[in-house]
Order: C-alpha cells, then sequence, then structure tokens
C-alpha cells in the first residue's frame, strides 16, 4: 500500500524552510513603523530590477494591477484594441477590458504561446499594444513579437505573471517590451505571503508615472496630477519578498530539473514541454498533453496525485467575453489543447519519492489501459 501523497502545491513545505528569516523581516518593519511605501519596497524593487536587467521596478498589489496600471499610463482606454491569447488566465484579458478597450484573440503554438505568423492578421487601426503571455514560466518568441510591433507602431507589454527568471536568448524577460507586469501571488515561483505584483520597464517617463499611478496619481502627500488607485506593494510583503529572492535561483533550478525528469520519464505516455536552446523556461506549472485526460486524472488521484488544468475554459468562451463575439472554432490550437493539457506537480520541494510515483503512475496507466 503506497503511503505517499504529492498535493499539486506545498506552499507550507517552502515557507516553512525559511520561516525565521521571513519572520525577522517583518519584526523589521515593525520597528521601523515604515508600513507603506517603507524602505524594504524600494530596496526590492532595486534588486527585482537588477534580477530583470531593466532600469526600473515599481512594486504595485498584485499582477493583474501592473497590467491595467501600465495600459492606462500608455492611454490606451476606449475604442482601442490590444491583441492578446485566449488560453491564459482571465486577467490577461481583463485588464484590457477593465480600461475600456477590446480584447482581440490570436491563436497559439505548441508551447502554449502567442503564435507571431498569426498577429498581423488581427491588427487593425484601432489596435494599440500586444500582450504577450509567457505561459507556463516558457518565454515567448519576442523577436518576431517586437518585429511586428515595430512595423505597426504599436506597444509591447509583457505578462510575466509565471514568469519570473525565464529567459530568451540570455535575456530575461520583462525587458523587451515597453514594460513587464508580474505576479507575486503565492503561487508564483516568487511569492509573497499573500498578494503582490510589479512592473518593470526601461522607459523613464513610464517609470515616473507610474511611480504616481500605484499612489493615487500623488504628486506628494498634498498634490494629485491625475486620478488613479491605491495599488501600493506593501512593506511587509517587499520585506519577505528580499528574502526569497536570495532563493529564487535555487528554486528556479529545482523546478528545471524536476522538469527534465519527467522529460525523460513520461515523453513515451504524454506530450511534454520542449525548449529551444534560446529558451530558457522555469516552469510555473509543467504542463503535458494527455490523451484520456479525465480517466487519467482520477487514475492518478487515487494513487494521492493531485493534477490541475491550466485553464479549462479558455478566456474567449467564459460569459464574461460574450460579447466579443468568440466561438469555438476560432482558435483551433487552444481548442485542441484545452481537451488535452494538464499541469503536473513541479514545485522544488517535491522529494524524489514523490516525484516518481507521478512518472511511474503515469506510465502504469497508459501500459495498462487499453484504447
Amino acid at each position: 500500500m503506497n503511503n505517499i501523497k504529492v498535493p499539486y502545491i506545498n506552499l507550507i513545505s517552502q515557507n516553512s524552510i525559511i520561516k525565521k528569516k521571513l519572520l525577522e523581516s517583518v519584526g523589521k518593519v515593525i520597528s521601523h513603523g515604515g508600513y507603506i511605501l517603507g524602505p524594504e519596497v524600494k530596496s526590492f524593487e532595486k534588486e527585482f530590477s537588477d534580477y530583470c536587467g531593466t532600469k526600473y521596478a515599481i512594486g504595485v498589489d498584485n499582477g493583474t494591477s501592473a497590467l491595467i496600471l501600465v495600459l492606462k499610463a500608455l492611454s490606451i482606454g476606449h475604442g482601442d484594441e490590444v491583441i492578446t491569447v485566449p488560453n491564459s488566465f482571465l486577467a490577461s484579458a481583463s485588464c484590457i477590458a477593465l480600461i475600456g478597450a477590446k480584447p482581440v484573440f490570436v491563436d497559439i503554438q505548441d508551447d502554449y504561446n502567442i503564435n507571431p505568423n498569426l498577429i498581423e492578421k488581427a491588427i487593425t487601426s484601432k489596435t494599440k499594444a500586444i500582450i504577450p503571455v509567457h505561459l507556463t514560466g516558457h518565454p515567448a518568441e519576442m523577436n518576431a513579437i517586437l518585429n511586428i510591433a515595430k512595423k505597426h507602431n504599436l506597444h509591447v507589454i509583457e505578462d510575466c505573471a509565471q514568469a519570473v527568471g525565464a529567459a530568451y536568448y540570455e535575456k530575461r524577460v520583462g525587458g523587451f517590451g515597453i514594460a513587464g507586469c508580474f505576479s507575486l501571488h503565492p503561487l508564483k515561483n516568487l511569492n509573497a505571503i499573500g498578494d503582490g505584483g510589479v512592473i518593470v520597464t526601461n522607459d523613464t517617463q513610464l517609470y515616473e508615472k507610474l511611480l504616481k499611478a500605484r499612489n493615487h496619481g500623488l504628486i506628494n502627500r498634498d498634490e494629485c496630477e491625475f486620478w488613479s488607485i491605491n495599488s501600493r506593494l506593501d512593506t511587509i510583503q517587499a520585506a519577505m519578498l528580499l528574502v526569497k529572492m536570495k532563493y529564487l535561483d535555487k528554486w528556479i533550478k529545482k523546478r528545471r530539473g524536476n522538469a527534465e525528469f519527467y522529460k525523460k520519464r513520461i515523453s513515451k505516455y504524454v506530450k511534454v514541454p520542449k525548449d529551444k536552446d534560446y529558451e530558457f523556461s522555469v516552469y510555473h506549472t509543467f504542463v503535458v498533453q494527455a490523451e484520456n485526460r479525465e480517466e487519467l486524472m482520477k487514475y492518478l488521484l487515487d494513487k494521492g496525485i493531485e493534477t490541475k488544468i491550466h485553464y479549462p475554459i479558455p478566456i474567449h468562451l467564459q460569459q464574461a467575453s460574450n460579447n466579443l463575439g468568440y466561438k469555438i472554432g476560432d482558435f483551433p490550437q487552444c481548442d485542441n489543447q484545452v481537451k488535452k493539457i494538464l499541469s503536473l506537480p513541479v514545485y522544488p520541494e517535491l522529494t524524489i519519492e514523490q516525484i516518481e510515483l507521478v512518472a511511474d503512475s503515469i506510465k502504469s496507466f497508459y501500459e495498462q489501459k487499453t484504447f
């Protein structure tokens, strides 16, 4: 009887290892009293921008706000269109709708990212920007995307929510477009103990505007330049993120190692992700494409292995997207993948016994199954 359990995620395990350091960082904030935009926020922004290879970083309250603030700062809004993908988390499109613009979807490639060959067909006189999503932590084909954007005078805003540390031709994501937007949600590779987000950019004018935009549009305590929201990164979260930054590359290395283990052990049975020589993926999720997916999920769950689907209903088929007029069949690659995609546990704290159980169970399912 197997007593090993494999939860899909184990946040308690990771945070327990560094709990003492996390609590010490919180204690310092409590002692100095700079709870809103305190010194740790600026320190985190500096470390994060250095890590991404950009001039600036702006800490905000979550990844969705990061996208919204950038779109608004670029004066994108009512009557405009923004191109993105239909297979991401809702925020990749809701950020567009929430500022009054129209999300326009483009189908994807095998790597779950936007297909550059289809972008130009979606561009109209109303198009103002492209939001490529580095889904699963796999970098999108940025050279092709940037060339199209330059040709049509469009902004490129990178949705890096799942991709901190990912690289394309040895350059980390976030610094290719006008801005890169990251989520620091507890499930992300670099995660707050709660919610958080961060924007990176090399554009000084945009940076200065975003510093005000995250804080009510305030120039100083008493003067407001433009209407905006409260979207500040909490000092306590910044303090804990500074602790976690020291472990980020180690955690990414372990995720990549787990991914390679899966690739070697289960590629005969399911379609596994592939990286080109110039792509450095960080495996926020390890997504396979599996035949008889629902049966496989039940089989794994019976063995104590939890899996997920990211995401079972594409954005263009959500009720919220009804007014956009999309239907099944508009994006064949997305429609095909959504029937097969399955996310396996890949977090750094997995033991060798756990990851072997996942691989061996997938093997036994397909070798015993008669299709």
